[in-house]
């Protein structure tokens, strides 16, 4: 029997592809640290679990399509602070921001749409685009410019008649880069001087290491028509398994749209809505808390990666992400080694290999995302364990 052909061009997730090898290495008695998924260890705020416990409702009924009003409003309220203004019809509650962006695909590709995604990506967007018809058209990036991409004349290169959008994750997953308002404001004029979307993920808006606002596209309001933001609870408030993002956009038509996609699929969770809403009650000394552990674990990454002869990485400057370029020939077979063959006092690492965050075939296969995720002591033992791993390769694998 047939399988489609759109989800034959999608690929099983670099995140997670290794899972069933990491599973066979812990059987054997090795302890792993995983920098291989964005899975924060920082506490979830008690408010969720409190909603939660509190929870007496004698039926567990569907929620409203568009979303329980109680985390609209929600929502509405974390804008207003930032400067933006959202009505209500211009949020839909999705099933994380995976689910806002799989809702926004379909809405506005036809087959053979292109969308314009710098270089290295979230490897998701590849599947959601590639589900709706469409294709990723890389904007090139390289590790040695820091990945930067907001150049007009690199961006306006790349855009012909199929392209409906631009799309970019800020702060940056998997590079840790951040865009300043200038190049923000660069990629605003381009959409709108070629009538495209401009999509911004911005599920990490928080954890920026610099001083200054949070910042969103949804703040250039002369391109209001063209902006979709794509946002989630996931990482603001380490709560990964509440399922619980949302599609924002002022453009009516499109919202319009969307809510076929969205009364499809009835509605998200009742009861992680209902708790996910309590978590926008967080003040700015649970955001000033968290983002300055993270400051610590990238400051101790960065610090540590440096020292590996070879490496080339610039210093991330948000969410808890860093791509390198490793002195290796491949990462994959590099991480398979790590954990069939590799180990230091029974221990070894996992990262993402980098060829599944890019478009272009043959890019970043000697670079890896690092998740830094872990606790401070459990990234130095971690960086340690990849030091010390790379030399080996280096030494047994390719005899250099």
């Amino acid at each position: 029997m047939k399988l489609s052909e759109n989800i034959q061009k999608c690929n099983l997730s670099p995140m997670r592809k290794f899972h069933p090898y990491a599973v066979e290495a812990e059987a054997a008695g090795k302890k792993i640290y995983h920098l291989n998924i964005g899975q924060p260890d920082i506490k979830t705020p008690e408010a969720y679990f409190q909603v939660l416990k509190g929870f007496e409702q004698p039926v567990l009924a569907y929620a409203p399509s568009p979303g329980l009003p109680v985390l609209v409003e929600a929502l509405r309220g974390y804008y207003q602070k930032i400067g933006v203004e959202f009505e209500a019809g211009d949020i839909i509650v999705t099933t994380g921001g995976s689910e806002a962006l799989q809702i926004l695909m379909l809405c506005i590709l036809d087959p053979g749409s292109e969308v314009l995604v710098p270089e290295p990506f979230y490897p998701n967007y590849n599947t959601m685009i590639n589900l709706a018809g469409g294709t990723i058209h890389p904007i090139p990036t390289t590790p040695e410019e820091g990945y930067r991409y907001a150049v007009k004349e690199k961006i306006e290169g790349c855009i012909n008649e199929n392209t409906r959008a631009i799309m970019v994750t800020n702060p940056g997953n998997p590079t840790g880069v951040v865009l300043s308002r200038e190049e923000m404001r660069v990629l605003a004029d381009v959409a709108k001087e070629h009538g495209l979307y401009i999509i911004g993920d911005e599920v990490y808006r928080e954890f920026v290491y610099g001083d200054g606002p949070l910042a969103s596209m949804a703040q250039f309001e002369d391109v209001e028509e063209n902006v979709v933001i794509i946002d989630s609870v996931s990482k603001r408030f380490s709560a990964c398994g509440a399922r619980v993002g949302a599609l924002l956009s002022k453009n009516k038509g499109l919202m319009a749209q969307a809510m076929k996609m969205a009364q499809s699929r009835l509605s998200v969770a009742t009861l992680d809505q209902t708790a996910s809403a309590a978590l926008y009650g967080c003040g700015p000394e649970y955001f000033g808390a968290v983002k300055e552990e993270y400051k610590k674990r990238r400051d101790t990454c960065y610090a540590m990666i440096q020292k590996i002869p070879g490496v080339v990485c610039a210093e991330p400057q948000g969410a808890f992400y860093m791509m390198a370029a490793l002195p290796v020939d491949d990462a994959e077979k590099f991480q398979l080694w790590l954990l069939e063959e590799f180990e230091d006092n029974k221990e070894t690492v996992m990262f993402a290999p980098g060829g599944g965050f890019y478009r272009t075939p043959g890019k970043g296969a000697n670079e890896v995302r690092i998740a830094y995720v872990l606790k401070e002591e459990d990234l130095k033992r971690a960086m340690e364990l990849l030091k010390k791993g790379i030399e080996t390769y280096r030494r047994e694998v390719m005899h250099v």
